[in-house]
């Protein structure tokens, strides 16, 4: 039961970071690559806090996993300018193992029938999501900027699928990516957030990322591999639940049968054939 709550709670957290995105830029508290540039940089304190108590060191700089997560930071941030964020978890997650679907593919890795079904029905369901006939995304740009995130954390997950510490290699990237994510602050024109902007975003940083991806590093090794992915679907629901209760976002019904659509080609290409 302990691993159950703790399972959940990471879930909220992941769901809690779109939450906190949107309700940020959509209520005015802050600019999106300020919200980034501070929600890389909590993450990065807090996720180096943790590696000096367990006594560990960083690993080496690798650009590949680095550039991956400064695209998903700064896509995501953008995007929710536009996008609700149920809408945009829910782009976020099919791109994602899409992204993932292609990178098995790639990599010559012998993939099932079952999953190439799943990951060709998440994209029809994410087709009929951002057309116009859904009412789902207000603009193209807002979707793109989504699917480069997805892209971006796609191709984190893949190069970080064989690192001997995930905890010290998510610090070290979260730490070289921050000049990345902080540089457009410096563009004439540029922003800070405001009090509320400012607390979103570092709560979004230390605890629902830093700490988030910290405790899920640790359920992960409990839970398996197989389990993890499937629990990982409940996220885009918690989401979509939240911006209904917190943000009154709520989606017509076009948008509800797109996003059931992507997610039953995410259960079908993530759950044991059992």
């Amino acid at each position: 039961m302990r691993l159950f709550w703790l399972t959940l709670l990471t879930l909220c957290a992941f769901a809690a970071n779109s939450l906190l995105n949107r309700a940020a830029l959509a209520g005015g508290g802050a600019d999106p690559l300020a919200f980034a540039a501070i929600r890389v940089a909590a993450g990065a304190a807090t996720l180096l806090a943790l590696v000096q108590v367990r006594g560990k060191r960083l690993p080496a700089l690798r650009p590949v996993p680095v550039l991956a997560l400064a695209a998903y930071m700064l896509g995501f941030s953008l995007s929710y300018l536009e996008l609700a964020a149920g809408t945009g978890a829910l782009i976020l997650f099919g791109g994602v193992q899409i992204t993932m679907f292609a990178g098995a593919l790639l990599s010559g890795e012998k993939v099932p029938p079952r999953r190439s079904l799943g990951a060709a029905l998440a994209f029809a369901g994410l087709v009929w999501l951002m057309l116009p006939s859904a009412g789902a995304v207000p603009s193209f740009r807002a979707a793109a900027l989504m699917l480069a995130a997805a892209l971006g954390w796609g191709i984190y997950s893949l190069a970080g699928r064989r690192v001997a510490d995930p905890l010290a290699s998510t610090a070290a990237n979260f730490l070289w990516c921050l000049p990345l994510a902080a540089l457009p602050l410096i563009w004439p024109g540029a922003t800070l957030p405001n009090a509320q902007g400012w607390l979103l975003a570092l709560v979004s940083g230390a605890v629902t990322s830093g700490l988030g991806y910290a405790l899920w590093y640790a359920l992960v090794l409990q839970l398996g591999a197989g389990r993890a992915a499937v629990a990982q679907m409940a996220v885009p629901v918690i989401a979509l639940l939240g911006g209904v209760a917190l943000l009154a976002e709520v989606p017509g019904l076009p948008a509800l049968a797109a996003s059931a659509i992507v997610m039953a080609g995410v259960a079908l290409a993530t759950l044991p054939r059992r």
